[in-house]
């Protein structure tokens, strides 16, 4: 959570790049605050996450206070508070995948790279290579159990087929 005391202690240096594109962003609205989302997800691309730092620069660029884009950091699950892995996997848990495997395949994924199946939220390997994460709906129903690998989408994944996405990733 953003320490609401400490607002003037920023670590986050926004490249001049980051300031130009974050500027033009805030131009195409009628009021600042309406691009908040589009900010955040701006540095996002740039970083891979958002920083509590960076949250203090965007409200400032936006003359919000903080707690405005801190509400919309936690509502929005693909903006993230934290680093994630190179690799992001994301595991279906929606009632088709639950029912074709989904928890096993989680579960499978987090013995294979030492992570804790049970735990809350995502979890990235020590190493920083991969970030394992349940998810909602990732609209294949029919192919269950689906998980994507970053960007790629995986259908009808068994365990072998896990082991040979994960082995892939160089």
């Amino acid at each position: 959570m953003i320490n609401q005391n400490n607002l003037n202690v920023m670590s986050f240096n926004a490249s001049k790049e980051l300031e130009a594109e974050v500027d033009e962003l805030i131009s195409h609205y009628p009021v600042k605050r309406a691009a908040s989302l589009m900010v955040l997800h701006a540095i996002q691309e740039k970083f891979g996450w958002i920083s509590q730092d960076a949250i203090l620069w965007a409200a400032r660029k936006l003359e919000l206070p903080p707690i405005n884009l801190f509400e919309i950091l936690t509502f929005y699950p693909m903006l993230r508070q934290q680093p994630m892995g190179r690799y992001q996997l994301k595991v279906c848990r929606t009632l088709s995948c639950a029912l074709g495997g989904a928890y096993g395949l989680h579960r499978h994924l987090c013995d294979r790279l030492g992570l804790d199946a049970h735990a809350h939220g995502p979890q990235t390997t020590k190493d920083g290579r991969f970030t394992v994460e349940f998810v909602e709906c990732l609209a294949s129903c029919g192919t269950a159990p689906v998980m994507m690998c970053n960007d790629h989408f995986h259908e009808g994944v068994t365990l072998e087929k896990a082991d040979a996405i994960t082995s892939a990733c160089k």
